[in-house]
C-alpha cells in the first residue's frame, strides 16, 4: 500500500544432529534490542500492561488517511493501494493518569552522541506548547538503539532545543544534555517501559 505524506531479531540457536555426540545448542542472550520487538511496540505493550492493571488510559493515536484506490481480488478482501494523510500527525501517544492529560512522542536513534532535531517537525512542537499550556505533562521517549539506552525527555527541553536550533541552527541534542535534563529509565518485563515511574517521582 502506497501512503503520501503531506508536505510540512528474535533470540535464536543453533541446533545440531542430534544422533551426534558433540551436538551444542547456542543461545543468544534476551536484550531488548534483540528479542524481535521494535521500540514502538514495546511501548504499546507497555500501555497494555498499564490499562490492565487499571493504572492508566494511554493509547497510540491514530492517524485519519484519504483512500485513494482500492483493489479488489476477491469479493470478501479488499486491499488499499494509495491513500493520503489528511494531515500532519502530532504526537504518538496520548491519555489520562491520575487525573492528568498525559501526551508524548517516542524517537530513536542509532546515533551515539547526541540525538538529531530532524526526528522532530514544527507541528509537533506546536503541539507540545499547546498541550503545556493547558498543564498537560508532555514530553519525548527517546531510544538509543546502539547504546540499548532509554530516556524521558520533559517537552520543555525538548522546545528548547528546537528554538535554539532554529536561532543558530544546532542539529542535535547532545547526549549530555538529555542525561542530565532528562531521566533514564531502566527497561524491564512488565511494564516493558516503565515511564509511569518517572512522572511519579519527578513531574507529577
Amino acid at each position: 500500500m502506497a501512503i503520501n505524506y503531506p508536505i510540512g531479531t528474535a533470540a535464536g540457536r543453533f541446533t545440531g544432529d542430534p544422533r551426534k555426540k558433540n551436538t551444542r545448542i547456542l543461545k543468544k542472550k534476551t536484550e531488548f534490542g534483540n528479542r524481535g520487538m521494535s521500540f514502538e511496540e514495546d511501548i504499546n505493550q507497555t500501555n497494555q500492561y498499564y490499562l490492565a492493571k487499571s493504572i492508566a488510559v494511554i493509547h497510540k493515536k491514530p492517524t485519519p488517511i484519504q483512500v485513494v484506490s482500492v483493489d479488489y481480488p476477491k469479493r470478501s478482501a479488499a486491499v488499499i493501494t494509495e491513500a493520503y494523510y489528511k494531515e500532519a500527525s502530532t504526537t504518538d501517544y496520548n491519555g489520562v493518569y491520575q487525573g492528568r492529560y498525559i501526551d508524548f512522542e517516542a524517537k530513536e536513534t542509532k546515533n551515539t552522541t547526541s540525538f538529531p532535531l530532524r526526528n522532530f517537525h514544527q507541528h509537533q512542537i506546536d503541539h507540545m506548547k499547546q498541550c503545556l499550556s493547558q498543564n498537560g505533562v508532555v514530553f519525548v521517549l527517546l531510544w538509543f538503539s546502539s547504546l540499548k539506552r532509554c530516556f524521558l525527555l520533559p517537552a520543555e527541553d525538548v522546545i528548547d532545543c528546537w528554538d535554539k536550533h532554529l536561532q543558530n541552527s544546532r542539529k542535535s541534542i547532545p547526549l549530555t544534555l538529555i542525561e542530565s535534563a532528562g531521566y533514564e529509565i531502566s527497561l524491564g518485563i512488565a511494564p516493558r517501559i516503565p515511564y509511569l515511574a518517572v512522572l511519579d517521582e519527578h513531574m507529577l
